[in-house]
C-alpha cells in the first residue's frame, strides 16, 4: 500500500516539527544559573555593620533569616545584624540582575574574651582564642590545670557550653608519685586469776571450781582425777597445780594466775605513681575466702582483702600545688569474731579507714593522726553469797581483765616525677654474684665474692676519641 502526501500536507507536518524543537529550546533557555564570585563578609553575634552600595538596591535576600538580618535604610544603605554563630549568605540585586553575592561569616565576640582572659590571666602568652565557625577555640598551652578551668569557665560565658573546642596543652608535670607510711602500734594487756579445789576419798568428794574455759584434770596415765557427782575441771591455762594424798584421801587444788603483754607493730611503706586526675591503687596483705552458699546446695567462694591498702587520685594545680584524695585502709583477720557456716570458719576483719582531700606543694607532707582505739574488758565469774566473802570470797570467783590500746598514723607526700633513664639506674640484682661450689659447700655464703675483675668502670661525658697521655 503506498502513501503519497501533497505539498501541504508536508508543509504542516515541517511546520509542526520547527514549532516542538522550538518550545524545548525556549524552555532550556528560560532557566539560566547565575554565578558569581561571592565575597567574604564577618559579622559578630550581636553586632551590627551598614553596606552601601553604589547603585539603588531593589531587591535583596538572606538565606538563612535565624542567623542574620537586614533592615534596608534607604535604597543603596543596607543594615546587617548578626544574631548568632554560623554562616548563610546575602544576595543583591539592581536593574533586575544579581549584582552581588555576600558569604556571611556570624562568629563570637572574641575581642570581647581575649581582654577577659588577658585581664584574668595576664601570664598566660601562649593562649590562643579563634572563632571557628559556630564556636570558640581555645589553643596552645597554659601552665595550668587551676588556668585551664578558668579559661574554659570564662570562655562558656561568651558561648555556650558545648560550644567551646579546648585545644589547650597543661605544661610542666603531670605525673604525681605519693610516698606513703603506715604505722600502727598495738598494745594488748590480760589479767587472770581462778582457783579450784577438790577432795576426793573412798567414801565421797567434794570439788570447787571458779575457773574458765575448763577442761577435766587427768592423770599421766589418762585416769580422771576427778570422778564422781561433783567433777573437777581446769581452764587449759592453769600454771599451778598441787596435790595431797593420804591413804585413800586426795587433796587436789588448781590456779589459774596469768598476767600477759602483748605489742604489735605494723609499717608499710607503698610508693605509688599515677597521672593527674587519674587513681592508684595499692594493696599489701592478702585474700581470705569466704564460702557463699549457692543455688541446689552448692556453695561458692568470694575472696576478700584485708591488709594495708590505699587508693589515691592526684590532680596537678600548678607547678607548685598538687591537690589530693586520698583513702588508706589497714584491716586485720580477727578471729574472736568468726562464724562458722556450713562447716566452714568464716573469721571477721578489723578494719581502720580513712579518707581526706587535701593540696598540697611538692615534696610537703600531711599526716592522718590520731586514729586512737581503746578496749577494755572486765569480766567476773563467782558463786553466789561465798564470792562475795571478803577476803575468803577470792577463792569462789574467778576474774578476767584484758585491755587493748591501738593507735596508727598515715603519713603522705606527693612528689611531681618525671620519667627516669632506666640505663642510669641500678637494681637490686645487679650486684648479686653466683656462688661458686667452694662458697657455697665449704663457705656457706649465700652469694659469691666480688672479683677485681668484675669491677667495670664507667665513661662519664664526651667519649670516643684518642687522647695521648703524658707520663
Amino acid at each position: 500500500m503506498s502513501t503519497r502526501f501533497g505539498k501541504s500536507e508536508i508543509a504542516y507536518i515541517t511546520l509542526m516539527l520547527l514549532l516542538i524543537f522550538s518550545s524545548k529550546s525556549l524552555a532550556a533557555a528560560s532557566f539560566l544559573l547565575e554565578t558569581r564570585n561571592a565575597e567574604k563578609l564577618d559579622l559578630v553575634v550581636g553586632k551590627s555593620v551598614i553596606l552601601k552600595s553604589s547603585e539603588p538596591v531593589q531587591r535583596l535576600s538572606i538565606a538563612a533569616p535565624a542567623i542574620a538580618d537586614f533592615v534596608l535604610l534607604s535604597p543603596r544603605e543596607i543594615y546587617l545584624t548578626g544574631k548568632t554563630a554560623g554562616a548563610t549568605n546575602l544576595t543583591l540585586w539592581q536593574n533586575k540582575k544579581v549584582a552581588a553575592i555576600y558569604d556571611l561569616e556570624v562568629a563570637y565576640d572574641i575581642s570581647r574574651l581575649k581582654q577577659k582572659l588577658h585581664d584574668l590571666l595576664p601570664d598566660e602568652r601562649d593562649l590562643r582564642v579563634i572563632a571557628t565557625h559556630d564556636s570558640i577555640t581555645l589553643s596552645g598551652v597554659i601552665s595550668s590545670t587551676a588556668n585551664l578551668s578558668q579559661a574554659l569557665a570564662l570562655a562558656g560565658a561568651f558561648a555556650p557550653e558545648n560550644k567551646v573546642v579546648n585545644l589547650l596543652k597543661v605544661a610542666g608535670v603531670h605525673q604525681v608519685m605519693l610516698e606513703v607510711r603506715v604505722a600502727e602500734m598495738s598494745r594488748s594487756l590480760t589479767k587472770r586469776l581462778g582457783f579450784n579445789f577438790s577432795y576426793l576419798s573412798s567414801g565421797g568428794d567434794f570439788g570447787i571450781s571458779t575457773l574458765g574455759g575448763l577442761a577435766n584434770v587427768v592423770s599421766p596415765d589418762g585416769a580422771v582425777l576427778a570422778a564422781g557427782p561433783v567433777g573437777l575441771a581446769i581452764s587449759p591455762a592453769v600454771n599451778a597445780l598441787f596435790r595431797f594424798k593420804t591413804g585413800s584421801a586426795t587433796w587436789t587444788g588448781l590456779i589459774d594466775a596469768l598476767k600477759e603483754d602483748g605489742l604489735l607493730k605494723i609499717l608499710a611503706e607503698p610508693t605509688l605513681v599515677a597521672l593527674s586526675g587519674q587513681t592508684a591503687d595499692f594493696l599489701a596483705g592478702g585474700e581470705f575466702p569466704v564460702p557463699v552458699p549457692q543455688g541446689l546446695g552448692t556453695v561458692g567462694i568470694e575472696y576478700k582483702q584485708f591488709g594495708v591498702s590505699l587508693s589515691f587520685t592526684p590532680t596537678v594545680l600548678s607547678p607548685d600545688k598538687i591537690s589530693i584524695k586520698v583513702v588508706p585502709e589497714v584491716s586485720e583477720l580477727d578471729f574472736s569474731t568468726a562464724i562458722q557456716t556450713q562447716g566452714f570458719v568464716v573469721p571477721g576483719t578489723t578494719t581502720r579507714r580513712t579518707s581526706t582531700v587535701v593540696e598540697l606543694a611538692d615534696g610537703q607532707s600531711f599526716a592522718i593522726a590520731g586514729l586512737l582505739r581503746e578496749t577494755v574488758v572486765d569480766s567476773l565469774s563467782k558463786y553466789p553469797l561465798l564470792g562475795d566473802i571478803p577476803i575468803l570470797g577470792a577463792l569462789f570467783r574467778s576474774r578476767s581483765f584484758q585491755k587493748k590500746e591501738t593507735e596508727l598514723i598515715i603519713v603522705i607526700t606527693p612528689h611531681l616525677v618525671k620519667p627516669l633513664d632506666m640505663a642510669k639506674q641500678t637494681l637490686p640484682t645487679d650486684f648479686y654474684i653466683e656462688p661458686s661450689d667452694t662458697d657455697l659447700y665449704l663457705l656457706g655464703l649465700m652469694q659469691g665474692r666480688k672479683q677485681a675483675s668484675d669491677v667495670r668502670g664507667e665513661l662519664d661525658g664526651v667519649f670516643g676519641y684518642t687522647m695521648p697521655i703524658s707520663r
